[in-house]
């Protein structure tokens, strides 16, 4: 199964107006982007942390209705922000919105801030897995229960690392499997996925394997910005396809998404080709 290579614009939705924001979705999107994304948090991650910000899921279902092709996700949201039955019901709501275009991004959750502000139990990274493992069932429970039900089976992303639980969740459960770290970690984390894929009966060619287009960085900076030509052949090898060009606010600068998209549309000919 040859993927072809696919290319997100992750919006961080923080220190910018709205009106900011939606430019830079519709920009994005007339650009080719394949995937939009938000991440889910509720304050600013990098910068000033009392800076201006915007709610994930709200800010879709708008997105949803104002574009018309690319595909949008929350790259992730964490189970304990919202009950399981609600996020389904969101989710597919969405899903109609956009004429099929949602994918649900779910992962543990980190950011103790989050947590504590909007008053919801942090606890530890194993019960934070836990609610991920017992929300994912009842996601799929209600979805079968909705009236109308979805448009399509919805995708499930799944974001993180960790080789004992995740991983496992995303050999089980999981489209796509995202995420982010140093070539060599990632090849790794990919070899113990494959085996959690054995180990479920999963094919591991059925699940999209995505990253981002960057160089990371240690610490709560943004991580530095990779040319395409560089860092994707490493990536491609390694077997990812779906490569995430994340931009904060104010100023969404869409250079770097537009070399990605070029290399995308390079690579996807050749393979077309052969």
């Amino acid at each position: 199964m040859v993927r072809p290579v696919r290319i997100a614009f992750s919006l961080q939705p923080q220190h910018a107006d709205y009106t900011q924001i939606r430019r830079a979705v519709a920009a994005a999107e007339e650009a080719g982007a394949d995937l939009i994304t938000c991440w889910d948090h509720f304050f600013p991650l990098f910068g000033d942390p009392g800076g201006k910000h915007f709610e994930c899921w709200t800010m879709l279902a708008a997105w949803a209705e104002a574009t018309e092709r690319v595909e949008l996700a929350p790259l992730v949201t964490p189970p304990a922000y919202r009950n399981a039955d609600l996020l389904a019901d969101m989710s597919r709501t969405i899903d109609h919105i956009s004429g099929g275009r949602f994918i649900l991004g779910l992962g543990g959750g980190w950011f103790e801030k989050d947590y504590q502000e909007y008053g919801f139990e942090f606890g530890t990274a194993g019960q934070r897995l836990a609610d991920l493992e017992q929300a994912i069932p009842r996601i799929q429970r209600r979805w079968a229960a909705l009236n109308p039900a979805p448009t399509r089976k919805i995708p499930i992303l799944i974001g993180g690392g960790g080789e004992q639980r995740t991983l496992r969740y995303a050999a089980r459960h999981a489209s796509i499997w995202h995420m982010n770290g140093e070539v060599e970690v990632l090849r790794r984390k990919l070899e113990i996925l494959d085996r959690w894929c054995e180990h479920e009966g999963r094919d591991p060619a059925s699940i999209e394997r995505a990253t981002l287009g960057a160089v990371p960085t240690s610490g709560q900076v943004p991580s530095q910005e990779a040319s395409p030509d560089q860092l994707g052949p490493q990536l491609l090898e390694a077997g990812f396809t779906l490569f995430n060009v994340r931009q904060q606010g104010p100023d969404y600068d869409l250079g770097s998404l537009r070399d990605w998209l070029a290399w995308r549309d390079e690579v996807n000919a050749g393979s077309l080709s052969r």
